[in-house]
């Protein structure tokens, strides 16, 4: 599987402007896009992830967008599988891989010798209607029943994770085991980082949430609640979409919604900042002056 052509990986917190940079690079060479973001995986959530048009792609391929239904669930060993996949066919075709996103555990996961306990469909099929019908801390407490040691490292507000743990204790009849240190490269990478200083990081991300809504945010999400959006266990988690739901549902007013995704925006991209400064391999540069020419010349 392993390539020798060093893959160039575009990295940093959401609205550091790593598309824009991305696009830049096929002045150098041509290149093909792999989107590593568990939002933009599906289908008809455009605006509220900020997905770039496909007019404004230059006619360079973008792969693992649009790849999922709503109701379906994202998980990071099956992104690791498509993904390796995309970078061999895009290799095969004698172009670059130019892997960008804010998502750390994906990108481990695609680049790194990750290993991911097997799974069953129909566990996992089962525990996400469990989680519908019983609610998601009923599950988490069940988790937390089998082994509070593991447990303990499960956001017990994430969904996909407490389902994910159950299915690998159903299916191995062992908590998974999370390691976070590095793992050897099965893609040979150079990984860029964008850094941005925190005001400003706040002020592009209040700026793109208000952009949003001005394109309908909320029409599109009324457009998704009908294509079964509430039925998607990771779907409807995502930052902006829950936000629009809660307010549909009178948890607080539509015209708070922006505000409260905003927050959750900039809480988010606090947590990516954390995750990045585990990866000692990140070669940091500032996101106002790093062209696509100074990306190119870290190679040499």
């Amino acid at each position: 599987m392993q390539s020798q052509q060093k893959i160039i990986c575009l990295m940093g917190p959401t609205a550091s402007g790593k598309t824009q940079l991305a696009i830049a690079l096929t002045q150098f060479f041509p290149i093909e896009v792999i989107s590593v973001d568990s939002a933009l995986v599906y289908k008809g959530m455009d605006i509220g992830t900020a997905k770039l048009p496909f007019e404004d792609r230059r006619g360079i391929p973008h792969h693992m967008l649009d790849v999922l239904d709503v109701t379906e669930m994202a998980n990071v060993n099956d992104y690791q599988v498509a993904g390796r996949k995309v970078i061999e066919d895009i290799h095969a075709r004698g172009k670059r891989a130019i892997v960008v996103g804010g998502s750390g555990l994906f990108i481990q996961a695609l680049l790194e010798d990750m290993q991911f306990p097997p799974g069953d469909t129909a566990v996992r099929t089962r525990l996400e209607q469990e989680c519908e019908e019983q609610g998601l801390a009923a599950l988490y407490k069940r988790l937390m029943d089998f082994d509070p040691e593991a447990g303990a490292k499960v956001n017990p507000a994430n969904a996909r994770r407490v389902i994910r743990a159950l299915e690998v204790i159903e299916v191995t009849g062992q908590a998974p085991v999370t390691s976070l240190t590095a793992l050897p490269e099965i893609f040979p990478s150079i990984r860029v980082g964008l850094r941005r200083e925190r005001p400003e990081l706040d002020d592009r991300i209040t700026r793109r949430i208000a952009l949003m809504w001005e394109q309908g945010l909320v029409d599109e999400v009324r457009d998704l609640e009908a294509k079964g959006l509430r039925d998607g266990v990771t779907a409807r988690k995502a930052l902006g979409y829950a936000q629009v739901l809660s307010a549909f549902d009178g948890e607080f007013t539509i015209e708070e919604a922006p505000e409260r995704t905003m927050i959750a925006t900039r809480q988010f991209a606090r947590r990516q900042d954390s995750w990045f400064g585990r990866d000692s391999s990140i070669l940091w540069h500032d996101a106002n002056s790093l062209t696509a020419k100074d990306v190119v010349a870290l190679q040499a």
